[in-house]
This record gives C-alpha cells, structure tokens and sequence, in this order.
C-alpha cells in the first residue's frame, strides 16, 4: 500500500491502488447523476483549489522549498483572466484568456524565481519573500477602486472586487453556446485534475523527480554531482505557481469575480495548511486530503466563519506535534501494515496446514 518513490513515502502500489484509482473517479463522473445542481456547484468549487494544493505540494514536498506565494499567482491569473475575459469577449475568447492568464502566472513566477534563487534565497527566508509579494498585490489591488484603475472597460474595484467577466464557454454546434457553470465545470474540472494529476506523477518518477527529491535532501551534495540546482528549481518553482493560476482561473470563472480577499493573509496560509496536514511528501495524499479538508471547511464556515479557522489552525499544530508526516499519510500507514499484517498471518496460516 505504501512505497518509498524518489525518497518520499507514497500511497499506493500496483493494482490495488490503480484500481481504487479508477473507481472513485467513475463515482466522482456519476455523481452528478444523482446530486442536486447546488451540491454539484460546490463539489466543483472544492475541486478547484486542488491544484493549488498539488502545485505547493510539488514545490515544498519534493523540492523543499515552501512558499507562500500560491495564493499570489492565483490573484494574478484570476484578475488577469478577468480582465482578459471583458476586453477579448466571450466565445473562445474566454479559452485563450484562460491560457495567457495561466502563462502570465507562469512567467510572474519566472521573473520572481529568478531573482530568489539565483540570489541564494532559501530556507525560511524564502517563504518570507513569497509571502511579502503576496501582501503587497493584495494591498495593492485593495487600494484600486477609483475609476482610474482599470483597463479597457475592466474595472478592477478595489476591495468589492471585480466582477462582470463571462465564465469558460465555447460555441457548441451551430446556435449554442457551452457555459463551463455547475456540472459542466465539474466535469471540467474533473478532467484537468486527472491530466494534472497523472503529468505530475510521471514527472516525479523521471530523472527530474529524482532530482529535485535529491536537491531537497542535500542541494549541495546535488550540485557537486553535477545538477544545476537552481535550474531545477526555478522549474519546479514555474511549474507549481501555474497550478495555483490555473486555480486561480477556475476560480474566477466559477463566481464570476475576485476579491483582494482571497490573495491575503488568511487565504496564503491555507494552501500550506492543507497540504501539511494531507502529507506534503506525496502527491496521492495531498490530492486527497485537500479536497477532504476544504469540503469540511466549507461545512463549518457555513455555521461558524471563526470556528473553521480556528479549527484550520489547530490541524496544522496537531500535524506538527502529531503526524508531522501529514494525517494521511499516517493513515495510509497504518492500512498498509493492517493489510501486511493479514498477508502475514495468512501465509502462516498456510504454512502451518502443509
């Protein structure tokens, strides 16, 4: 149930997990079948901060290096796509905003990663680097609600946030129009987390995975080997932040607006939550995990906006005191030696009857 792949614990081995694999995502496609459209709209929106969740997941458990930057270029692709989206028009238009949105976060995490590590910024300071750009977009765009702050007929609006731009649709065969809103996004969505999730896992277990588990490990002992440490993890630095655009995009499109809210303090602080309490040493765990943590968020701020931050807070110091390994993870373990438990006592069994 659980192997060690390019140094890291994973969940999953063989058949067993494929097959598991395979049957929750034939549960997740019928879902919508037998779901109200509102439950279906809020699984959708669960399903969007994945990636988010897989990008930091990628930089801080593979690469060892924790940022709190996430939440940075999600607020870059979404009030890019926003933008994008009131000045291109509807149609396929709302496509190719979605793809410049996600390659200007990728190419704001080129420029910001380039200054850092090629700086020798590393370790804490790191974090607090990503997350002083993140503070200063969001005061930056708080402060934008004058007339004078906008762009073509796109209004960026301060603190209310922006809003009016059209959700992800296409032409659909001759006089119809195909809205990516409720199942259709969720289907979307859907499809983007396999494509996202299986080009990760076959990243991770190629020569670059094990090269960025090994600059995790020793990036001095990685460089003397002959890597060029930076190069790889600027990469991994690129790669992780357009999974927090792609967020960010999907996010957008899904309410049809974006706040300075969801780029601060409090919302930078969640991605990290989340994949440290999943597991951040595999991808399995933390694609799992996140999902499982923000549909119980959900479910407390609907009563208690305190309560589920406070209840955010204290799963990160239980993961830190408790399971610093991720609760997943943890789980995961003790299936596994459950399962090897029964295998042993039955091939005793076995070896006791002939």
């Amino acid at each position: 149930m659980l192997r060690l792949v390019n140094g890291a614990q994973t969940v999953g081995n063989g058949w067993p997990f494929w097959s598991s694999f395979i049957a929750v995502l034939a549960g997740a496609l019928v879902y919508p079948m037998f779901a109200d459209s509102y439950d279906v709209g809020n699984f959708a929106y669960f399903l969007i901060w994945v990636f988010m969740a897989m990008g930091l997941c990628l930089m801080w458990g593979y690469c060892g290096m924790l940022s709190f930057g996430q939440t940075f270029f999600f607020g870059v692709a979404g009030y890019s796509y926003g933008v994008l989206a009131i000045v291109l028009g509807g149609g396929t238009m709302t496509v190719l905003a979605l793809v410049l949105a996600v390659l200007l976060a990728g190419l704001s995490a080129l420029v910001l990663g380039y200054f850092m590590i090629w700086g020798r910024v590393g370790g804490v300071f790191f974090g607090i680097v990503t997350l002083s750009a993140t503070l200063v977009l969001a005061f930056f765009l708080g402060q934008t609600a004058g007339p004078e702050w906008a762009i073509g007929e796109a209004r960026l609006n301060g603190f209310n946030g922006m809003k009016g731009m059209d959700p992800l649709n296409i032409p659909w065969f001759e006089d119809e129009t195909l809205y990516f809103e409720g199942a259709s996004l969720y289907y979307l969505a859907i499809a983007l987390i396999v494509v996202v999730y299986l080009g990760l896992r076959i990243l991770l277990n190629s020569r670059f995975g094990n090269v960025i588990v090994a600059i995790r490990e020793d990036p001095q002992r990685a460089e003397l080997l002959g890597y060029d440490v930076r190069k790889y993890q600027l990469i991994t630095f690129v790669v992780g932040s357009s999974l927090a655009g792609l967020s960010g995009v999907l996010y957008t499109s899904w309410g049809q607006f974006i706040t300075p809210g969801s780029i601060g303090l409090p919302a930078a602080a969640m991605p990290i939550v989340w994949v440290a309490f999943s597991g951040r040493g595999d991808i399995t765990a933390t694609l799992v995990g996140s999902f499982l943590i923000l549909f119980a968020f959900q479910t407390i701020t609907v009563y208690s906006q305190q309560a589920a931050l406070v209840l955010m807070g204290g799963m990160l110091l239980a993961t830190v005191m408790i399971a610093p390994q991720g609760f997943v993870i943890g789980i995961a373990r003790a299936i596994g030696r459950l399962f090897r438990g029964r295998g042993t006592g039955n091939a005793t069994s076995s070896h006791r009857g002939s």
